[in-house]
């Protein structure tokens, strides 16, 4: 089976793909029409975020049998489409869950304690230690929205904290011994921290506006390692105006289909962002919660059992 990498991962993904028995090319630097004309001399190609696989790209390649993604999502690929070919679509959600779980964790509890403003003021010379007065996780009720690999994750780290721990998710029956699902409406009643765990999709886009924001009973903090287009920032930040949001840590961010290189260099930023990077009660980090030294093996490492699994144990099982 020969095989294109298109973009850089773990060394461990191409030597795992060769001791399977895969013929593996590399390349990184050319563009997606170029791409379009040698596809069709493959049978598995191993992708990021490079570029979208659409249509087009899927109909020139017509000896594909698997997309690879190394992260947790395919909305870069025309799902249907693919299927519809019989290409086996796979991603790796369980590869970087535990790194989500620990950062979505670390930021709250950073938020809660002032970690970075403390920090920043020591720095200036500044020992203000009433004004730094924290708050505590016990006693309060954390709420999940999708509780798949990366909310279930979260759930876990959560245990020892002594708090209640539930979840929303359009799936029946996902709720485990760390989580509790509940309705929609029961989620909202309760919540004191919200953390979104969707995919991309038509659901989960511009999910967090503000009728969304208005149905909670109380105010609430916010975690979005998610997907930015998940949050309205715009009413994000109405709602952190009038408390309604008391603070949100935020890993992705709506904006993030644009250029931050020339947001940073024209200083042309949308007024909503220059409220979120200016608000003290905002934490912000450059869609990293999944991003560590150890997820970078796993995803490799996952990518490599998950293609061995559809296309080689059988021939392995078979041989004796």
């Amino acid at each position: 089976m020969k095989v294109l990498l298109i973009d850089s991962n773990h060394s461990i993904l191409q030597s795992g793909l060769e001791k399977l028995g895969c013929v593996c090319e590399e390349d990184y630097t050319s563009t997606k029409p170029q791409i379009e004309e040698k596809i069709s001399g493959y049978q598995g190609i191993v992708i990021r975020s490079r570029f979208n696989i659409d249509q087009q790209f899927l109909d020139k390649a017509s000896n594909l049998k698997f997309i690879a993604r190394v992260g947790a999502g395919l909305e870069s690929i025309d799902v249907d489409y693919a299927e519809k070919k019989g290409i086996q679509l796979i991603s790796a959600p369980e590869g970087n869950s535990n790194a989500v779980g620990e950062h979505a964790l670390g930021m709250i509890l950073a938020l809660f304690n002032n970690l970075k403003k403390a920090d920043l003021e020591i720095r200036q010379g500044k020992w203000l230690r009433e004004a730094n007065r924290g708050i505590e996780m016990e006693g309060k009720t954390v709420g999940i929205i999708g509780y798949g690999n990366m909310g279930k994750a979260f759930a876990k780290k959560l245990k020892g904290f002594d708090v209640e721990v539930i979840c929303y998710d359009i799936k029946e029956g996902v709720g485990d011994e760390n989580c509790r699902q509940v309705t929609l409406e029961d989620l909202q009643e309760k919540t004191d921290v919200l953390s979104l765990h969707t995919p991309f999709n038509k659901l989960s886009h511009h999910m967090v506006n503000n009728q969304f924001i208005t149905n909670f009973k109380k105010p609430f903090y916010l975690i979005n390692t998610a997907r930015g287009s998940a949050v309205v920032t715009d009413d994000l930040v109405e709602a952190l105006i009038s408390k309604k949001i008391l603070g949100a840590c935020l890993d992705v961010l709506e904006y993030e289909k644009l250029s931050f290189e020339n947001l940073f260099e024209n200083d042309s930023f949308p007024e909503a962002f220059d409220y979120l990077i200016h608000a003290e009660n905002v934490l912000l980090s450059p869609h990293i919660a999944g991003w560590t030294v150890e997820s970078k093996v796993k995803l490799a490492q996952t990518i490599v059992d998950k293609v061995d699994a559809l296309f080689f144990l059988k021939e392995k099982t078979s041989g004796f």
